[in-house]
């Protein structure tokens, strides 16, 4: 794998790491893949503080999207980025009409441990290339989420991809989170992706831009690090956590948004 698709590496411990403790998410798979795996982080790509922020935000994403599927039955799911992760089980959608969607070798790699269905396909595509839309309906809802990949788009990629995606449904529902610029900048010097060999991303402080020429309207920001989640941390990790990465420390570098068409 390239190094940006190593990254998926990094919210794979997370989850395992938190599911295995019992706190913010369950996840067997990631446990499972994780140890199956075996693949080396290290440094800040491992740290204990960066596993809970990577649980949380898969929760935040989970509760996001159980709403919007059980408010919405006739939609299909889309989840662009989806590395080695396991929404489909923990969210209960397995009779739902999802789609994962990555790279090639990350899709290659997703095959090992994740199989098929009548109503669960895997797509293996760049999304900068626009056809990887054609493998889904068309003139459908669509739930979509965006976990983790819009820092490695220019804007301008960016834009095409949800232009696209607001040409081909009827309606969508997206949640997307992204860094600030403060964080992009900051990405190149000090960032657990560093670890991983990537040092160009990218960010995004006004959402409204991306509303201009998509077909999109924002809907509101939401919560990266709940309060409900933070608090299923037990004593000094739980301060320190609230205090250093939580609430407006968190904001400034990390932001997660809601759109729709």
């Amino acid at each position: 794998m390239n190094n940006v698709n190593k990254t998926l590496y990094i919210p794979l411990y997370g989850k395992a790491y938190v599911s295995r403790k019992g706190i913010i998410l369950h996840d067997k798979k990631a446990e499972d893949i994780w140890s199956a795996e075996g693949f080396e982080l290290k440094g800040k790509s491992k740290s204990k503080w960066l596993a809970y922020y990577m649980g949380m935000r898969s929760a935040v994403f989970d509760n996001w999207a159980k709403r919007h599927i059980n408010n919405s039955k006739d939609s299909v799911i889309i989840h662009i980025g989806c590395g080695m992760d396991s929404r489909i089980e923990r969210v209960g959608a397995q009779h739902r009409h999802w789609y994962d969607v990555d790279f090639p070798d990350v899709i290659k790699e997703r095959k090992r441990y994740f199989s098929e269905s009548e109503y669960y396909h895997m797509i293996a595509s760049d999304v900068r290339d626009e056809s990887w839309i054609n493998s889904l309906p068309s003139n459908k809802n669509a739930i979509i989420l965006m976990e983790g990949v819009s820092m490695y788009f220019t804007f301008q990629e960016l834009e095409s991809l949800l232009k696209i995606i607001c040409q081909h449904f009827n309606q969508a529902n997206i949640l997307m989170d992204c860094y600030t610029s403060f964080a992009a900048k900051a990405s190149k010097y000090k960032n657990p992706i560093n670890d991983v060999g990537v040092s160009v991303v990218y960010g995004l402080d006004e959402p409204d831009l991306l509303t201009q020429n998509t077909g999109l309207s924002f809907v509101t920001e939401h919560e990266m690090t709940p309060p409900a989640l933070i608090n299923q941390l037990k004593g000094v990790e739980r301060t320190i956590f609230k205090l250093v990465f939580g609430g407006k420390i968190s904001k400034k570098m990390y932001r997660l948004y809601e759109f729709m068409k």
